[in-house]
This record gives structure tokens, sequence and C-alpha cells, in this order.
């Protein structure tokens, strides 16, 4: 027996591990949209745990892969659309002056107010964006 919920609850366990993991081992925290930045404008000497970080997602989503196919089995979308999305979250990031990752499960973990309301408007946003193109597609 394997419930949906305990691999829901497996994989938040495992990412609050590891989000607090990264602020008392290195005293930052886990926004990957930071930590990508940081490898586009680098600081000498923040290269090389960017570098790992980005590598153990990249590496991580290769054994999700080798390990479990069918989660990879069906496209969700074109690789077209995929982009335009992927622009539209860069922009977004950028805006909102951090991603889901850092305001949602770091933000919010520290009682940021601004995170709190990053959240709910990036939920919001996802929910509104979710059924007006289901309602494309019907």
């Amino acid at each position: 027996m394997n419930p949906e919920w305990l691999k829901a609850l497996i994989g938040g366990v495992l990412i609050g591990i590891s989000v607090s993991l990264m602020l008392l081992f290195n005293g930052r925290v886990t926004g990957i949209s930071g930590i990508l930045y940081g490898l586009i404008k680098p600081v000498r000497g923040e290269i090389g745990w960017r570098l790992s970080f980005v590598a153990g997602l990249i590496l991580g989503g290769l054994a999700l892969a080798q390990f479990n196919p069918e989660v990879f089995a069906t496209p969700v979308t074109s690789f077209a659309v995929a982009a335009v999305a992927g622009v539209f979250v860069g922009f977004g990031t950028t805006l909102g002056n951090g991603c889901t990752s850092g305001h949602g499960v770091c933000g919010i973990s520290r009682f940021s107010l601004r995170s709190a309301i990053a959240t709910l408007l990036f939920i919001t946003l996802g929910i509104v964006t979710v059924t007006v193109i289901q309602g494309f597609h019907r």
C-alpha cells in the first residue's frame, strides 16, 4: 500500500529538511531563481555551491525519469508553449522578486508578509491561468 498522500508527505518533509540544511550550513534561503541568477551574474566564492545545487536538480530529474518514467510519459503541451510559459515564469519571478520555492517554502516559514502575499498571488493566478486554458480546450 502506497497512498498518494504519503508520497506528498515524504516529499514535503524532504523539501523542509533540504531548505533547513541550506539555511543552516550555507546561510541562504533556497530560492531557485536566486540560485540561478547567481550563476548568470557570478560572485567569487559562490559558483561552486550554486553549480552543485543546479546539478542536483538536473540529476534528480534524470534519476526520477530513470526509476519512474511514467511521470514523464505524457507531454502536457508542445515545446513552444512550454518555452513561452518559461519566459512568463522568468518575468514573473523577476517582478515578484523571487520564485515559488523562495517565497512559498522559505519566505512563509520565516513569517514574511511579502512572501505570503506573493504566494497567494502565485496560487491565485495559477488557478486562473489553468481555468482559462482549460476553457480554450473544451
